[in-house]
């Protein structure tokens, strides 16, 4: 099944102007990624699953049918019904999949939750979300246990491996359901996934997507990774796949396309460990983002790479990095643009523009873009704006969960506000210029300091508290943060003890490099002012 969108041969302005969207009414992202290449080719391999002790275990397509046939009885069982929320607590393997898959052939919505959540991002999360089952391994069993007394809407927990009740072991109720499975109809405007935001300016939102979402990544996956896909690809990133850069700039396309995804949980990135797996495994598409790959660029790359593709998309890759890609990888590497909103909607593509160090590249096939002033209307070329989407792409976000009016927020007429500033040459490359709110990238990870905020407050001897990222030469960002504390306090064994909190409660991943005492903070109208004045000394 050739599922191309893009035509080989065909200059970017001509596969612009020819584009046209075809989405069909009826959709589901577990039929297209799963059921129809099991229907038409069961012994296909859809997943090279690598344990942590070397052991390799390919699914093919058949395989993951069935897994997630019987798992979606196993739900239905439970009382799961459509519309309702499965959360998926689980680092990358293959029982992300079979969970996704089972909750969608429900009409349910998959939840992806990153592993190394703290107890009150994860409660936050499910408890916004209204989650009915969560499944995840035995890792972090005892910070749902801790917290599920006040999710009362969580009915049932499973874990991967192995558990005594109340918890359902995974295997064991996919062994003992029914294989026959009637899947529910959906149509492509039907919520299917439910990401949530880093929370820049207050609580994390729930971004729901609905089934066509998927179709909206597709022209930027086949020309961010040169015609994607060819024969012999494979596909692998170190994304965590509860986060929508490895869901979807990588996992869920190479199942449309029918391309072998690999699959591998790395506690901590090890570039060198990276290398021997994409050489190994003869991967030739990468999703690497910025961090992964200043850290691979340190290491010692291995002769013999196949690696055909590399796509990148955080923060910019000055001109050393993307010539490092070609000379070392032996591949180009193609920046790409989007947001959890409404991802993959630029990217550059070296087999058919100028590669501009520093430009993000041009809107995708499909999509129509502008830099916009604070009403809404596009500013001349070369002038700084907002980026802004238009509706009309697939990938689009359905909204926020529960919350309407942030949605609203969102759109000034048809104009989706990415919240990014950044400007717009005549030949249309966008270039990125900053972050219009106190969004922290870093290391690929997208930091909302509210949450932050609110965990260090939650100390007994912090009266005040505020984030802001600071410049870092490996992760782009740093995590600073400034607190006031209660009088009387002693400073001593302070800033040890809130940075473990920091890590414990919310992630390691946000964990101030460093706290600053401060007798006091700007006392201003918004959070937002107050760490711009904060950043500017």
């Amino acid at each position: 099944m050739d599922r191309r969108l893009m035509r080989v041969g065909e200059d970017w302005e001509t596969l612009r102007a020819s584009f046209r969207w075809h989405v069909p009414d009826r959709f589901n992202i577990a039929e297209r990624c799963c059921d129809s290449w099991a229907s038409a080719f069961p012994g296909r391999v859809a997943l090279i699953d690598l344990g942590e002790g070397g052991d390799v275990r390919r699914w093919t397509y058949g395989e993951l049918k069935e897994a997630s046939d019987r798992l979606a009885n196993s739900f239905a069982a439970r009382g799961l019904r459509q519309g309702d929320r499965v959360g998926v607590l689980l680092p990358q393997g293959v029982a992300v999949l079979i969970t996704h898959f089972a909750a969608m052939k429900l009409g349910a919505v998959a939840l992806p939750l990153f592993t190394l959540f703290g107890p009150d991002a994860l409660a936050y999360r499910l408890a916004d979300s209204a989650a009915r089952i969560v499944v995840t391994d035995g890792a972090s069993l005892d910070k749902l246990d801790a917290i599920r007394g006040d999710l009362p809407d969580l009915a049932e927990v499973y874990a991967t491996d192995g558990a005594k009740a109340p918890i359902r072991d995974f295997w064991v109720e996919i062994a003992s359901a029914s294989p026959s499975i009637d899947p529910v109809e959906t149509s492509a405007d039907d919520a299917a996934v439910l990401i949530y935001t880093s929370g820049t300016t207050g609580p994390p939102k729930g971004v729901l997507h609905a089934h066509r979402f998927l179709l909206g990544h597709l022209p930027n996956i086949e020309l961010s990774h040169g015609f994607f896909p060819q024969p012999g690809d494979c596909g692998w990133t170190p994304a965590d796949w509860a986060w929508i850069g490895g869901l979807m700039d990588m996992a869920m396309p190479c199942l449309h396309y029918g391309v072998p995804l690999v699959a591998r949980r790395m506690r901590k990135f090890d570039p060198d460990e990276a290398f021997r797996l994409i050489a190994t495994h003869e991967v030739r598409n990468l999703f690497l983002p910025p961090t992964a790959l200043k850290l691979m660029r340190q290491a010692t790359v291995p002769k013999g790479l196949r690696v055909r593709s590399v796509s990148s998309g955080g923060e910019s890759l000055g001109a050393e990095m993307l010539e490092w890609g070609r000379t070392a990888l032996g591949a180009p590497i193609n920046e790409i643009y989007g947001q959890t909103e409404c991802n993959l909607v630029v990217c550059t593509a070296a087999d058919l523009m100028e590669v501009r160090p520093g430009a993000m590249g041009k809107a995708v096939p499909g999509v129509e873009m502008a830099v916009i002033d604070g009403e809404g209307r596009p500013v001349p070329d070369g002038t700084i704006g907002e980026i802004a989407v238009k509706r009309g792409t697939p990938v689009m976000f359905l909204g926020y969960l529960g919350k309407p009016e942030k949605t609203a927020e969102k759109f000034t007429g048809d104009w989706m506000r990415t919240g990014d500033l950044g400007t717009r040459d005549a030949e249309g490359y966008y270039t990125y210029v900053a972050r219009d709110d106190d969004i922290i990238s870093s290391a690929g990870y997208r930091i909302g300091p509210s949450e932050i905020e609110n965990c260090l407050t939650g100390d007994p001897d912090v009266v005040m508290a505020a984030c802001v990222g600071v410049p870092d030469p490996v992760r782009g960002e740093a995590v600073k943060a400034f607190v006031v504390l209660r009088e009387g306090a002693t400073w001593e064994g302070t800033e040890a003890r809130l940075i473990e909190r920091v890590k414990a409660r919310v992630s390691p991943h946000v964990a101030p490099r460093f706290v600053e005492r401060r007798d006091s903070l700007p006392m201003t109208a918004t959070g937002k002012i107050m760490r711009r004045e904060l950043r500017d000394g």
